[in-house]
């Protein structure tokens, strides 16, 4: 584990195409998951601004190339990496092809990765598309999605490349990530993100824009839409503010390097 002086919050988001409801059988149109995308980018791009925090923001090719002076503006103060090309699809020369549309949407060169969902990546397909990070990691079990329990908790090199795993808590490595922020009661969830900062002296957090705005009209399961839109926004508030007081904020590649 790197240590630093100073804790450290790494707040990010995975903006994407809302296709969400595609996993579960209900069809959306492409137009429109860029849409509510868009309005939750439009929502977390107020909160993040009004706090003055940096972020990190994992963005898909094809969402940038529909907003990309949108990108190009958000990329001034905040990290943009890559979180592939498309969210519901992936081939191997996505991570090239993402990573050269963000840099020349932005001007900036694109350091970071995440797998949509969180899915396994390829360190060597990493380094040879040229990344030098990677956040696809979530160190806990998650029935019918992954268990990666084997895997450190904290940053940790693979083959010599850098993984970044999401927070998890030290002991029973309960995931801090967006489904435990809108179904854990708020102070439970602020008590176990400050136990974790105190042991690992950093958070790695992530939520999806797309949370942000009322998604209860769609035909989800309980856990994910139960929290959402203006309710959720009002905690997300709270959290920054309760952690500003604790920690400093950063994006992912500035903490890194």
């Amino acid at each position: 584990m790197m240590l630093f002086k100073q804790p450290t919050i790494l707040l990010t988001f995975d903006v994407e195409e809302f296709d969400l409801p595609l996993e579960f059988k209900e069809e959306i149109a492409l137009h429109r998951q860029m849409e509510i995308g868009k309005e939750g980018l439009d929502v977390i791009t107020n909160v993040i601004n009004e706090h003055a925090v940096a972020c990190t923001l994992f963005t898909t090719g094809s969402f940038a190339k529909t907003y990309p002076g949108v990108i190009k503006d958000l990329s001034v103060k905040h990290e943009i990496a890559s979180h592939a090309l498309f969210h519901s699809t992936f081939k191997l020369t996505d991570l090239l092809e993402s990573k050269l549309l963000l840099q020349d949407i932005t001007g900036k060169p694109v350091e970071g990765f995440r797998m949509p969902r969180m899915k396994p990546v390829n360190v060597f397909d990493l380094k040879n598309a040229g990344y030098t990070y990677d956040a696809s990691i979530n160190p806990t079990i998650l029935p019918g999605r992954y268990n990666n329990l084997h895997l450190s908790r904290t940053f940790y090199r693979e083959n010599y490349f850098l993984r970044m795993p999401g927070s998890v808590t030290p002991n029973l490595r309960i995931p801090l990530f967006w489904l435990s922020f809108k179904n854990f009661p708020y102070k439970l969830y602020l008590k176990l993100a400050m136990q974790t900062l105190q042991k690992d002296n950093y958070l790695s957090l992530y939520f999806h824009p797309w949370e942000f705005i009322d998604i209860s009209s769609f035909k989800l399961p309980f856990y994910i839409k139960r929290l959402s839109g203006i309710a959720l926004t009002e905690r997300l508030n709270l959290l920054i503010h309760d952690l500003k007081k604790v920690a400093e904020f950063s994006s992912v590649k500035d903490y890194i390097n």
